[in-house]
């Protein structure tokens, strides 16, 4: 049910127009904020995340667990054993497939999220020479998902997949750039902002759904890993632009540089929050 604050009451006190305006208080759950003249019903996490105190409006989620759930418009439903997930439709070239999550006119500073998914195939992480588009934000410059702010879109966190959780000569040049041996470099303008994982626990190919393992959780990393998944806050990742405000909506793309008989990145479940 949602939550309304005792003050909404009076019709002469406006209501809030984001979760960063409700007193500290009160519990997380769903509110009634006000968006131009109109009025919705969000989520509000009202406890500290990503390091930060509650008041934090949840713009997107998504839980393919919940069998009542189904894919955003665009992606397609994976399923297999207990898992169910979306990813591209069937193609036979690169792209990426979007979702935008509005911000209803919140002015925001910060951003804080987690985005779950699995391995399909041979994915090869930012390997560059797959796509002509390695250097583009705007492109399949990721085999994973890429989370951007705006037009023209700006970087706000990329999810990588790699090719394998093991090393070897042949499959180094494919797998996360923060794996031992890996010969990739991540593109300049992710930097440091990103998280990447592999699913496939083995150095064979196989065109399958790796279920057993979740991408970007910090859990079942290999000891070639071990970098990939020591990371601070994971599985959240965190962006806190200081003083700069913006009210860009938030996007999530799922790309690939191969076609989907080749590579996939289907994903379960994501929330991301704005303050």
């Amino acid at each position: 049910m949602t939550q309304r604050l005792l003050a909404l009451h009076n019709f002469s006190v406006a209501l809030p127009t984001s979760c960063k305006e409700i007193e500290q208080e009160q519990p997380s759950g769903m509110y009634e904020l006000a968006s131009f003249n109109e009025t919705y019903e969000a989520y509000c996490h009202m406890e500290e995340l990503c390091g930060s105190k509650g008041g934090w409006t949840r713009l997107a989620y998504l839980n393919m667990s919940d069998f009542s759930e189904t894919c955003p418009s665009g992606l397609r439903l994976y399923q297999s054993e207990d898992v169910s997930a979306c990813g591209r439709p069937l193609t036979s070239s690169a792209g990426c497939v979007s979702v935008q999550f509005p911000s209803n006119g919140i002015s925001y500073s910060q951003i804080c999220g987690r985005v779950t998914g699995y391995q399909y195939g041979t994915p090869d992480a930012v390997h560059s020479g797959f796509t002509p588009n390695h250097n583009n934000l705007n492109g399949d410059y990721v085999d994973g998902v890429s989370i951007t702010q705006g037009s023209p879109r700006k970087h706000v966190w990329t999810l990588i997949v790699g090719f394998t959780d093991q090393t070897n000569s042949d499959n180094i040049y494919y797998n996360c750039p923060c794996s031992t041996g890996s010969t990739q470099h991540i593109q300049s303008f992710v930097g440091n902002h990103y998280t990447c994982e592999s699913g496939n626990p083995t150095t064979s190919i196989s065109a399958h759904l790796y279920t057993s393992d979740p991408l970007w959780d910090g859990q079942g990393c290999s000891s070639h890993e071990a970098a990939c998944c020591d990371i601070p806050g994971i599985p959240w990742f965190h962006r806190d632009y200081g003083n700069a405000t913006t009210t860009d909506y938030i996007e999530l793309r799922v790309c690939g540089d191969e076609g989907t008989d080749n590579e996939d990145t289907p994903v379960s479940y994501y929330e991301i929050y704005v303050k």
